[in-house]
């Protein structure tokens, strides 16, 4: 990204995904066995800006979005999979759990722990 100077300037967001394998048998995997949690976070402080995962159904993709969104992934995962424990009773709860594990490695990795 550049300013209007032509400068090279870092966006104030940064892309991270988890992945875990969705559970066997289940109705709605759609065409991929895996699930896929996708974030967008701030750069600076580390809170969720924004949420997707690839789960089949639109109203389970806003659950997990508005589980996720605001949280800071800088105070840890526990926060976040307490409120997906408490709020997500389908069967891909211990994937979204396991893909937000995934998030957070992919986190500490981002920045440099």
């Amino acid at each position: 990204m550049r300013n209007e100077g032509g400068e090279q300037i870092r966006a104030r967001t940064v892309f991270l995904a988890g992945h875990a394998a969705l559970p066997q048998g289940m109705a709605a995997k759609g065409p991929f066995d895996h699930l896929a949690v996708v974030v967008e976070i701030d750069r600076k402080y580390g809170v969720i800006v924004n949420a997707q995962c690839t789960l089949i159904t639109d109203l389970a993709n806003d659950i997990v979005h508005h589980c996720l969104v605001g949280f800071c992934l800088a105070d840890g995962v526990d926060i976040l999979i307490s409120e997906i424990m408490d709020t997500y009773h389908g069967a891909a709860k211990n994937a979204i759990i396991a893909s937000l594990k995934d998030l957070y490695r992919e986190y500490n990795k981002y920045r440099g722990m």
